[in-house]
């Protein structure tokens, strides 16, 4: 920056921070524009303090944006940015004009500003009259690696990475859920026919096509006649054992007959009218 000191413009407002600034931004119009703050912005990027100075040409936003950047000041500090109102407003939107303090002696700063007195880059001694704020790149920087460690701490955790296993066995799959649900599933069915078939009397198939146990009493079937059939109590035995049916009644005991009631003639008429009908058979009486 020093090194630029005494440097002057060209016609018609003309200067190499102009030039450089508008291939920047792509705006040919900032060639002979007002050259302050681009002046800044030139020594800043030679001097890679971008990320802190900023990089601008209109000088309100320049100061808008270290007050974004929480680096705005009411005190002066050597290689901090000054901004004037030469009509000594106090609000950043008034700025018209940006330097930078090389030094503080007293109440006065002394700066290095570009396009004063009409065409110079050349240093100042400034009262602080005019002065709207400062703006301070070191608090720039400050911030920026504050703002980076609070993130870094509310990164999440990241998880340990899982061992690798390799070409394992395929019985590794018999420990994994899936495969339990499988086997739980088998034995719920398995039970569930079982379960179904002694209801129904269908266990006994079962068991012969796959093999399963059965564990109801076996009686041995009796042996046929020489005619090829058995008894008719086997077979009713066979059948009923095959087919139970509802528990036997025991029969009620043998009631007594009783007696013939004779019947008294009420007297000689009716005896002897009965004497001489006669006597008819009933239907269901022997003979």
């Amino acid at each position: 920056m020093r090194q630029e000191l005494g440097y002057r413009e060209k016609s018609g407002q003309v200067t190499k921070f102009g030039q450089w600034y508008a291939d920047r931004v792509q705006d040919t119009q900032y060639r002979n524009a007002p050259w302050c703050d681009m002046f800044l912005a030139w020594a800043a990027d030679k001097a890679g303090l971008t990320e802190y100075v900023g990089e601008f040409a209109w000088t309100p936003s320049h100061a808008a944006w270290f007050i974004k950047q929480d680096a705005w000041t009411r005190k002066p500090e050597p290689g901090a940015l000054v901004f004037f109102d030469w009509r000594g407003g106090e609000s950043y939107k008034g700025v018209d004009h940006v330097g930078v303090v090389e030094r503080v002696a007293g109440k006065k700063i002394h700066t290095i500003e570009a396009n004063v007195d009409r065409e110079w880059l050349k240093r100042k001694t400034r009262e602080t009259d005019k002065v709207v704020g400062y703006g301070v790149p070191r608090l720039v920087k400050a911030n920026a690696e504050r703002l980076d460690e609070i993130r870094s701490t509310e990164r999440p955790f990241v998880s340990a990475p899982r061992p690798e296993t390799g070409n394992g066995s395929p019985l590794d799959v018999l420990g994994t859920p899936p495969a339990l649900l499988a086997a739980m599933v088998i034995t719920t069915i398995v039970l569930t026919l079982r379960v179904t078939g002694r209801r129904r009397g269908t266990h006994r198939r079962f068991a012969r096509r796959f093999g399963w146990p059965w564990n109801a009493p076996t009686t041995r079937r009796p042996a046929k006649t020489s005619s090829g059939t058995r008894p008719p109590k086997v077979r009713e035995k066979a059948r009923a054992a095959a087919h139970p049916g509802p528990a036997p009644r025991h029969p009620a005991p043998e009631q007594p007959a009783r007696p013939a009631r004779i019947r008294v003639p009420a007297g000689p008429a009716h005896q002897a009218a009965k004497q001489a009908a006669p006597t008819r058979r009933r239907p269901y009486e022997p003979r």
